[in-house]
């Protein structure tokens, strides 16, 4: 609980067996997580065992992605204010705290990886992972700026969004892979959902990576993520406007209950 507000914390887990157990016992030792809902995405052998010695939430999602994984867990999630992270030990759990400061003034904090000062020793954040991710970053916070804050990194998995902003968004999540957390960062801007991106620390991950432990894999990613950017302006601008869609649905409620 933070300030009066249920806090639940989403974790999707595929190769994250030798970590797991650890992080979401230290997501409970912060003192203001009431629910940790780890998803079993196919997860190899001995994860769910890890998970069950654990106060988690365990949740199965047979359909293979991130964004399958990430879906299912935030349907599970039952608080006030939702944190997505991952379970592979690269992110700390201690940073939830600086990530619900922000969240008594804006619906969406984003954490980012590119502060120098905050990359720790044998963190997978070289050059081209660190200055692709800002560059992408930087092409969503341009042709967005009209409701853009400040944007360093595309790729964090670490965030905090509240109830009504994934209530907002939810209904036009596509992205069922690696995308997905860019995805629902586009979203939000679409949406026009008040947020704001704060630096983070991270860390050597434990474990081999599905995705940014291939060049070509994270290459690939990256490119993607490039094409949503221009995919969702011009979906924003021509076909369908998120934040006029929500406008008139809260006027509707307002005339409703007058």
């Amino acid at each position: 609980m933070f300030e009066g507000k249920s806090v639940s914390v989403v974790i999707s887990t595929y190769r994250e067996k030798m970590s797991i157990r650890q992080c979401v016992d230290d997501f409970f030792a912060t003192g203001v997580v009431d629910e940790v809902v780890v998803v079993d995405n196919n997860s190899e052998e001995g994860t769910v065992d890890e998970i069950k010695k654990t106060k988690a939430v365990l949740i199965h999602e047979t359909n293979q992605g991130y964004g399958y994984g990430y879906q299912t867990g935030l349907k599970h999630a039952k608080s006030d204010l939702i944190v997505m992270c991952e379970g592979d030990g690269t992110f700390l759990a201690d940073d939830i705290l600086k990530f619900l400061i922000y969240s008594k003034e804006v619906q969406l904090v984003q954490g980012s990886r590119t502060c120098s000062t905050m990359i720790l020793s044998g963190a997978n954040m070289g050059i081209a992972l660190k200055y692709g991710n800002y560059l992408v970053a930087k092409i969503a916070e341009f042709l967005f700026f009209s409701s853009a804050p400040h944007l360093s990194d595309c790729g964090c998995t670490y965030r905090l969004l509240s109830r009504e902003a994934y209530e907002q968004i939810k209904p036009y999540f596509r992205e069922n892979h690696s995308a997905f957390g860019f995805e629902l960062s586009l979203l939000a801007l679409r949406a026009g959902i008040s947020m704001v991106e704060v630096p983070i620390r991270y860390q050597k991950r434990i474990g081999k990576s599905s995705v940014t432990g291939s060049m070509y894999k994270t290459f690939t990613l990256g490119s993607y993520m490039f094409f949503l950017c221009f995919y969702h302006l011009f979906q924003n601008l021509f076909t369908y406007n998120i934040s006029k869609h929500v406008d008139k649905q809260v006027n509707k409620q307002v005339a409703y209950e007058k």
